[in-house]
C-alpha cells in the first residue's frame, strides 16, 4: 500500500510540477535566508492543502468571466496545446512566492512581469487589453486570493478563524503588490467589496465559454477521468450562482450541497493522502 501510495504520489506531483519537481522543492525549501511568510503565516498554511486544486480550477473558471483577461489568456496562451504547462507554471510560482528564500520569490515575480510586459492587443469589440494593466491584474489577484481562501474553507483539512482567513487575504496582498496590483485587499471585508466593484464588467464570451469547457473535459488518460470529474463539479460547485449561466454551467443546489460536496471530500481526502507520501 506504501508503494502504491509513493508511486501516485510522484505522478502527481509530476503533472502538477513538472519533471523537475524534486530540484525545484530543494530549492525553495533547501536554499537559506529569510521569507517573504514566516512559518506561522495562513498562506503557508492554505498553500500547503490539497484544496489548493479546487480553489485553482474554481479561480480559472471565475477569472474568464472578464472579456479582456480571457482575451489575453485566449489570445497568448498554450493552454489547449500543453494543457499542464500553465498549471506547472503556476505551480511553481505559488511554491517559490509563499515558501522560498526572498531573492527566489522577488526571481518569480519579475519572470511574470517581464511576461506581462509582452502580453498587449485588442478583444473582439476592438478594446485594447495589457496584461500588465493594473485593473486586469486586480481582478485576477482578487479572484484567486477568493477561490483559494474560499475553497480551503470548504475543503481543507483545518479551516482558518476569522482572523486568519483576514490574514490570509493580507498575505497574499504582498504577491499582488510585488505583481504590480494597485492596493490590493487586505482583509476579507475589502476582498468581497472589490470583487463586487468588477461585476458590472463581466460576462460570458465565446471564449470563456469555450475555455469552461476545456478546463472541465481536458484530454486526460482514461484512468484520471472519474476523479477528474469529481474536482470539475467540486469546482463548478463552489461557483456563485450568477456566475454559471454566462458560462452555460448548471446550478443544481440540492445536490451540490450534499452529493457533489461529499464526493469532492472523498477526493481531496485522497489527494491529500496521496500527496503527503
Amino acid at each position: 500500500m506504501s508503494s502504491l501510495r509513493q508511486r501516485l504520489g510522484e505522478g502527481l506531483v509530476a503533472m502538477v510540477a513538472g519533471p523537475d519537481a524534486e530540484a525545484t522543492a530543494r530549492r525553495i525549501h533547501d536554499t537559506p535566508g529569510p521569507r517573504w511568510f514566516g512559518a506561522d503565516r495562513p498562506i503557508r498554511h492554505v498553500h500547503a492543502d490539497s484544496a489548493m486544486f479546487v480553489g485553482g480550477l474554481n479561480a480559472l473558471l471565475m477569472q474568464s468571466l472578464h472579456p479582456l483577461a480571457m482575451a489575453a489568456v485566449a489570445r497568448h496562451s498554450d493552454y489547449r496545446v500543453h494543457p499542464w504547462g500553465r498549471l506547472q507554471r503556476t505551480a511553481a510560482f505559488i511554491g517559490m512566492t509563499t515558501y522560498a528564500a526572498e531573492h527566489d520569490a522577488q526571481r518569480a515575480v519579475d519572470a511574470v512581469r517581464r511576461v506581462h510586459e509582452r502580453v498587449r492587443g485588442v478583444d473582439d469589440s476592438g478594446r485594447p487589453y495589457r496584461a500588465d494593466d493594473p485593473h486586469l491584474l486586480g481582478w485576477v489577484h482578487a479572484v484567486e486570493v477568493d477561490s483559494f481562501l474560499r475553497c480551503h474553507q470548504r475543503y481543507g483539512a483545518a479551516p482558518l478563524d476569522a482572523a486568519g482567513c483576514d490574514g490570509y487575504v493580507t498575505d497574499m496582498a504582498r504577491i499582488g503588490s510585488a505583481l504590480g496590483v494597485v492596493d490590493p485587499p487586505m482583509d476579507v471585508a475589502s476582498l468581497q467589496a472589490r470583487l463586487a466593484g468588477y461585476r458590472p464588467e463581466l460576462r460570458g464570451t465565446p471564449e470563456a465559454r469555450a475555455a469552461a469547457r476545456f478546463l472541465l473535459i481536458p484530454p486526460l488518460p482514461l484512468l484520471a477521468r472519474a476523479p477528474y470529474a469529481v474536482l470539475a463539479a467540486t469546482a463548478v460547485a463552489m461557483l456563485p450562482a450568477w456566475a454559471r449561466w454566462p458560462l452555460r454551467l448548471p446550478y443544481l443546489p440540492v445536490s451540490e450541497a450534499t452529493t457533489i460536496r461529499l464526493a469532492g471530500h472523498g477526493l481531496i481526502g485522497a489527494l491529500r493522502w496521496v500527496t503527503t507520501s
